[in-house]
């Protein structure tokens, strides 16, 4: 998104001010990572009872979306996986819709926004926000060759999304009470890199889906006691540092998040280091929704980088492990189950 190879744009390490940010780019070159290890141990959380989070059923439902062809807006790929998502997600019982507007990207093309809404227990006071991407990036600007065609993007959106997709499976016999709304955002990854010069630089290039929901929600008036990103969440050996705009906005969530993780034996992959700030769909809901929001986020703190397939047409099936999507849906579950103040 800002540079060849990196996912996200990083804020530099300094306190974000409430109505001003400081957009900064983020290359393998300037990122700083800051790498601060806490020494506590995990504070212990309480295992609750939740349905069978099915890797198998998730990693079809990652597939589907790849047998599509890239999710580029304005291609008959994108039109094709926002209706199978809509009707998957309707399957399952859940009230959904497709909120749909017309959008300019920097580059001046105009685009049908179909951000795709699913809503489970929609009477409930106590909400769970759970959103990832769904699109591709129409370019691979990572790569060396073909630069300029898309990818499959099986981590890079398809592994939130498939995550989810399998979690709402499972909610209407759930007897949950807590009400869960499902976003799966569009247009997330049609954002300018900084070393684009074709046309001015732009601010809040990136997540045009989220920053349109946050500015016009499903429901007036709406709000979630806490919300949870999804991103990149499917690859081999993954490594998931506390990403820095979730620390800031919403430091309890993350640490209740991270926590379940280690207790449930994860923490090899969901490690205390403190990542970076990025811009990334959980920016805005924190934002301009105001919504604590947190981003779970695939980022090597030592290499200071995404995996090497990031935004290249190496992110296909051939790096996507069924045990990292068990892993973070189970997570997931364990906390949307257990409640934020278990």
């Amino acid at each position: 998104m800002a540079a060849p190879g990196i996912k996200h744009k990083f804020f530099p390490s300094v306190i974000f001010l409430a109505t001003c940010f400081a957009w900064m780019s983020c290359t393998n070159e300037n990122k700083q990572v800051k790498q601060e290890e806490n020494k506590a141990e995990p504070v212990k959380t309480v295992t609750v009872p939740t349905p069978n989070f099915n890797a198998d059923s998730a990693f079809h439902y990652l597939k589907t979306q790849v047998d599509f062809g890239p999710r580029v807006p304005g291609t008959h790929a994108h039109e094709k996986c926002a209706i199978y998502l809509k009707d998957k997600l309707e399957s399952f019982g859940l009230k959904t819709q497709i909120q749909s507007e017309t959008i300019t990207t920097f580059d001046s093309k105009k685009f049908r926004l179909k951000n795709v809404i699913a809503e489970y227990n929609p009477e409930a006071k106590q909400r769970v926000l759970l959103l990832a991407h769904w699109d591709t990036r129409p370019w691979a600007d990572a790569d060396s060759v073909n630069k300029d065609k898309p990818f499959d993007g099986a981590n890079d959106g398809a592994s939130g999304v498939a995550i989810l997709l399998e979690i709402a499976r499972h909610l209407r016999s759930s007897g949950l009470t807590t009400g869960v709304d499902i976003l799966l955002v569009d247009l997330e990854d049609y954002g300018q890199e900084e070393s684009d010069r074709r046309f001015p630089q732009q601010e809040n290039t990136w997540c045009l889906g989220a920053q349109y929901w946050a500015k016009n929600p499903h429901r007036t008036g709406y709000y979630a006691q806490y919300g949870i990103l999804l991103d990149m969440v499917g690859g081999v050996n993954p490594v998931f540092p506390k990403e820095g705009t979730s620390a800031y906005f919403a430091s309890d969530v993350l640490n209740k998040v991270w926590n379940t993780a280690q207790n449930m034996g994860y923490g090899q992959y969901f490690i205390n280091a403190q990542g970076g700030q990025t811009v990334d769909d959980h920016l805005y809901i924190n934002q301009l929704a105001n919504i604590k929001c947190i981003d779970i986020v695939n980022y090597d703190v030592n290499n200071k980088g995404y995996p090497a397939y990031h935004h290249t047409h190496g992110d296909n099936m051939s790096i996507i492990d069924k045990n990292t999507l068990n892993m973070v849906g189970r997570v997931v579950m364990q906390v949307v189950f257990g409640g934020i103040n278990s």
